[in-house]
Formats: structure tokens, C-alpha cells, sequence
């Protein structure tokens, strides 16, 4: 039973390695640094997301208000940027700080309205999601607000061994949740709400309060996300968020975080995002079309998960 349960967890990074082989027996450029930075540079504003949310489906919940999240949050950087003479080294530093108490305390609202008022996850996080993108229509008239600072876009443009800092910067908060995750009560607490909520209150688990450090956490994960956006295509508008509630849930559980709570963390969020990255990144290398492409990757990741999910100890489907 033990080995078959260290082969489960350790499917993921098998599949990893699988597609990497497959992608490069096609075709062997995708097996190069530049390629491999293309993978990293794409995957990193998307981990943020996937980290964010990992935290909520650790407690049994799901968030998806991650869109609008990270949407408002890049507008609302590039506007305080910009107040702040649109120069980093002159006080647009600010900007990053305002951003992510920005995405905290959205995150907090979201998970009050969660938690204080007892509506399920799945819808209040929806309506919040909508909610950010309203803001973010309202805030920029449904233009592009655009951001041109040498020193900021170096995020992307400048490179250490290849890979650009926004990588660095994204491995940096990786470490840091993976420390909050372990070592922290606020961590602790997480599994034990997913594992079983009316025994770790039970057992003195401020339920309630945890749910909402929870949800604001995940905020400030996906405040990062919308500045590396921000880094890396030199703008933010209502859009900038689109595509990354899909991309982050799906990474997420293809990385083996159960849906159901208390299963994985956020290194498995990392395995998933680069198996998601890597796979739309081989599709594009291969060259397969476009229209093909969605359907090849839905395809994919129903095998991804088939391989490294657990589902013997699984009664019903939530």
C-alpha cells in the first residue's frame, strides 16, 4: 500500500518528465535554455495564481475570483506607478506595495463574505471575480493603461543563467509559500479545515478567521501575478487576468492538490503548473494548429490527473 502510495505521489513529476521526452523526441529544439526560459517566463505570473489557490482548495473550498483579482491589481500598480512619477527607482516602488495590500485586502473581503456571511465559496469568489472585472472596466474606461520603465521591464529583459529575474522573483514567493504551508499555524490549520472542519473546530481551530487569512493570502499571491503580467507585457487592462482561473485550478490538481482538501501543497502546484506550461509550450513547438490546441490540451490533462490522482479513497465526486 505504502508503495503504491509513493508511486501516486510521485506521478506527477513522472508525467513531467514523460512529456518533456515526448515534446523533445518531436522535436529537439523545445530541449534548450531559450525554450525552457519561454516555459518558465509564461509559467511564472500563472504559479502565483495556482499557489493563491492552492491555499483555498487545501481547506476543502475553491476560489474563482482569481480574473478579477489580478486584473484590478495590475491596473491599480500601473495607476500608482504612474502617480508616482512611473519611474522605480523614483517612487514607483510604492506601486508594488499598494498592489499587494491591494490583492490582500480583496482577498479578505472575499473570504468575509465567504466565511462571516456563510455563502458557499464557489459563488461568492465567482461574484467577486466579476466584481474585480467591473472595477478594473470602471477604473480604466475599458482601455489599456501602459507602463514604459526600463528598470521595471528588467524583470523580463534582464537575465541570470539564461532566465529572466521575473523567474527568480516567482521562485523566491514559491519558497515563501512552501514555508507557510509547512511551517507556519496558519498552514497547519488549512489541512486540518480540509480534512475535517467540524473536528479542528472542535479542536480550537478559529474556523472562521483562518478561511479569511486564507482567502487574503491568496490575494496577495494573486497581486503577484497581475505584476508580473504587468513585467512581462509592458500593460494591464480588464483582460490581463483571462484564462487564469482555468490555467491555475487545472495545474493545481493535475499536480496532485485534491479538490476535496488536504491533499498536496504548493510544491504540487508547481509540478502542475509546468506540466500545463510544458504541455501548451510543446503544442506550439510541434507545431500543431491552433484549433487544435484547447482540445489536445483538455485531452492531456484529463490523463495527467487520471495518472496522479489518488481516487481509491474517494467515495462521491464533489
Amino acid at each position: 500500500m505504502l508503495k503504491n502510495l509513493n508511486l501516486q505521489s510521485l506521478m506527477p513529476i513522472i508525467v513531467l518528465l514523460v512529456l518533456i521526452i515526448f515534446f523533445t523526441a518531436l522535436n529537439p529544439n523545445f530541449f534548450s535554455l531559450r525554450n525552457f526560459a519561454r516555459i518558465a517566463i509564461a509559467a511564472s505570473p500563472f504559479l502565483m495564481v495556482a499557489i493563491g489557490v492552492t491555499f483555498i482548495i487545501l481547506m476543502g473550498s475553491i476560489d474563482l475570483s482569481m480574473e478579477g483579482a489580478v486584473s484590478l491589481t495590475a491596473v491599480t500598480f500601473c495607476f500608482c506607478f504612474l502617480f508616482f512619477g512611473g519611474n522605480l527607482a523614483s517612487g514607483g516602488w510604492i506601486a508594488i506595495v499598494a498592489a499587494l495590500l491591494a490583492g490582500a485586502a480583496y482577498g479578505a473581503v472575499n473570504g468575509f463574505i465567504h466565511a462571516k456571511l456563510m455563502i458557499p465559496s464557489f459563488m461568492s469568489s465567482l461574484a467577486m471575480g466579476f466584481v474585480g472585472v467591473g472595477a478594473t472596466v470602471l477604473l480604466t474606461g475599458g482601455g489599456i493603461v501602459r507602463i514604459d520603465d526600463d528598470v521595471f521591464r528588467s524583470l523580463l529583459t534582464y537575465r541570470v543563467q539564461g532566465f529572466p529575474l521575473m523567474v527568480y522573483v516567482a521562485g523566491f514567493f514559491l519558497v515563501v509559500g512552501i514555508l507557510i504551508q509547512k511551517f507556519t499555524v496558519l498552514g497547519r490549520n488549512l489541512y486540518a479545515i480540509g480534512g475535517a472542519e467540524d473536528l479542528a473546530a472542535a479542536s480550537g481551530v478559529p474556523v472562521q478567521r483562518t478561511r479569511i487569512l486564507a482567502f487574503s493570502l491568496a490575494g496577495f499571491y494573486y497581486a503577484l501575478a497581475g505584476i508580473l503580467q504587468v513585467a512581462k507585457l509592458g500593460q494591464a487592462e480588464s483582460v490581463t487576468g483571462a484564462n487564469l482561473m482555468f490555467l491555475s485550478i487545472t495545474a493545481a490538481v493535475v499536480g496532485g492538490v485534491a479538490l476535496w482538501g488536504a491533499i498536496g501543497g504548493v510544491f504540487n502546484a508547481l509540478i502542475g503548473v509546468l506540466i500545463v506550461a510544458v504541455i501548451n509550450n510543446g503544442m506550439v513547438v510541434i507545431g500543431l494548429p491552433d484549433y487544435l490546441q484547447d482540445g489536445v490540451l483538455g485531452l492531456l490533462v484529463i490523463t495527467a490527473v487520471i495518472l496522479s490522482t489518488n481516487r481509491s479513497s474517494i467515495r462521491f465526486v464533489k
